[in-house]
């Protein structure tokens, strides 16, 4: 694991801190210590401790049980059926009070995983535990006797190397991905000066913490707070803190603000709430106390929660399987459809069967999306600087009939495949598309929060009849706010929905070019 915070020399610089630290140094005309270079587009995608420490606990779960199951079977032997019954029932009764008892333990932390020879001698008390409460159990209920003592022995012995055996592998991972990278939030504090100073103190005397600071943000100028707060360079303000996030992956915004500056407070959350990252307000210098369940810790430092990331964690984990699973069965299911409409395509206008356009993805990342061409080779619109209109020359006979019927969009299920669209999310809008003549940025404030998550074939805002040109400024902002809802609220059970409802909002073609 990480040692975690080194005061100073644990900022690495990515190529756009690096990029933001060097204008700023040549603004001031004057130098900072350098700081050691690093990529983080070049590094694999964080791994959630919440999603990793849920599959330690199956894997321990299913190892005892099935442990306890096959040294039944290669020893005991299976019997008649009740008798096996009650071996498969301590198995997994065992397995089940493992995972209880090393939760009571606090087994099951990067914090424990990473400290090896700390964790141990808990593990053990807990496997015992575990053991001497199923003894018990047997003792009170009178079936000690049906129960084999070699049996019970082995599985213990057993039990307890492979429990040890994989905390060991366990403790190898954590250590590896926290040196790569992997286990670690990037943060960045909002809030140079004596409050900054104190919270990064703060996290660096907490042992085993997860967070690497990559810098700090303020609005204030260099002659109020100081170019470096505790040993980490200021990179620029608030306004180039939302571009640093874009640029880099972040996982969380620590803002110092005090709670008494609300208007304050206000004015950078408007900014920053566009981007998808956990959004903490620390707590550790306020006066002002609240119940300890009123906070998040990391460590012993206490943070009141502004914002969660969207779909992350395990839901993170549901939505991927969600889009691969139906994707591939879409893709099947559509493919004498999409046979169709590609012959129909080419018979009916020379050029390309499919239309690669450049549009905004997750956290604005540009990304390329399929469609079936729908326009004449000669008149394709790649920015979508001039929307569709009704009868518009630009549009092929038989690209009028796949845009009002959504089928020039049926290749978009690769996408889905691909990771740069989901089967449901905000649609993603080409680079300049407009209402009304000025760009959707431009008339929707936050417009870009819609792309805290990755955006899909179809949406919220699609079935709502908010789908096709979007020719007024009322028309945007309705879809955006649709985009929005659907941010807050969702489920998988929303995306099947949204996903059932889909071919039926397809019927209404009023505002489908």
């Amino acid at each position: 694991m990480s040692k975690g915070l080194e005061k100073g020399g644990l900022f690495r610089k990515t190529a756009a801190a690096a990029e933001l630290l060097d204008t700023r140094l040549a603004k001031r005309g004057r130098l900072l210590p350098r700081i050691p270079e690093l990529d983080l587009k070049n590094e694999p995608n964080l791994i959630s401790p919440i999603v990793f420490t849920g599959i330690v606990r199956a894997v321990e779960f299913l190892l005892v049980s099935v442990l306890g199951i096959a040294i039944f079977w290669l020893y005991v032997g299976p019997g008649v059926y009740g008798f096996t019954m009650m071996y498969v029932a301590a198995s997994l009764l065992a397995g089940g009070l493992t995972t209880l008892i090393f939760q009571g333990l606090s087994l099951y932390n990067l914090q424990a995983f990473a400290g090896l020879a700390r964790q141990l001698p808990r593990l053990g008390m807990g496997w015992t535990i575990v053991f001497t409460s199923l003894v018990v159990l047997a003792f009170f209920l009178k079936l000690g006797g049906e129960y084999s003592r070699v049996w019970l022995a082995t599985w213990f012995l057993t039990g307890a190397a492979a429990l040890a055996g994989g905390r060991i592998v366990v403790a190898a991972l954590v250590k590896y991905w926290g040196h790569t990278g992997r286990l670690e939030r990037r943060a960045v504090i909002v809030g140079a000066g004596a409050d900054g100073e104190k919270l990064i103190k703060a996290l660096e005397a907490t042992p085993y913490t997860d967070i690497r600071i990559c810098g700090v943000f303020d609005d204030r100028s260099d002659e109020r707070v100081s170019p470096v707060c505790a040993g980490y360079p200021k990179l620029g303000n608030v306004d180039e803190l939302v571009e640093f996030g874009r640029k880099t992956r972040l996982d969380m915004l620590i803002m110092t603000l005090p709670l008494t500056a609300e208007n304050r407070l206000l004015q950078v959350l408007k900014k920053l709430w566009v981007l998808p990252v956990d959004i903490r307000l620390s707590a550790h210098t306020n006066k002002l106390r609240f119940r300890p369940r009123a906070y998040s810790y990391i460590g012993n430092v206490p943070f009141i929660d502004v914002q969660d990331k969207a779909i992350a964690d395990w839901d993170h984990v549901v939505k991927w399987l969600f889009d691969k699973i139906v994707g591939a069965l879409l893709i099947v299911l559509t493919a004498p459809i999409m046979a169709l409409v590609a012959l129909a395509v080419r018979l009916d206008s020379p050029g390309p069967i499919l239309f690669k356009q450049r549009r905004h993805g997750f956290n604005n990342e540009l990304i390329e999306i399929y469609k079936f061409r729908s326009m004449y080779t000669d008149d394709t619109d790649h920015k979508a600087s001039k929307l569709v209109t009704k009868d518009d020359p630009r549009v092929t006979r038989v690209g009028r009939f796949i845009r009002k019927t959504s089928l020039d969009e049926l290749p978009q299920f690769f996408n889905v495949i691909m990771g740069t669209l989901s089967l449901v999310g905000p649609r993603p809008h080409a680079t300049q598309a407009k209402a009304a003549n000025a760009l959707y940025s431009d008339v929707v404030d936050g417009y870009f929060a819609r792309h805290r998550v990755k955006p899909g074939v179809t949406g919220w805002a699609q079935i709502n009849g908010w789908r096709g040109e979007t020719d007024t400024e009322e028309k945007i902002q309705h879809r955006v706010e649709h985009d929005l809802y659907y941010i807050e609220n969702w489920s998988v059970l929303f995306d099947l929905y949204i996903l059932l409802k889909t071919p039926f909002a397809l019927i209404n073609t009023r505002n489908a070019y």
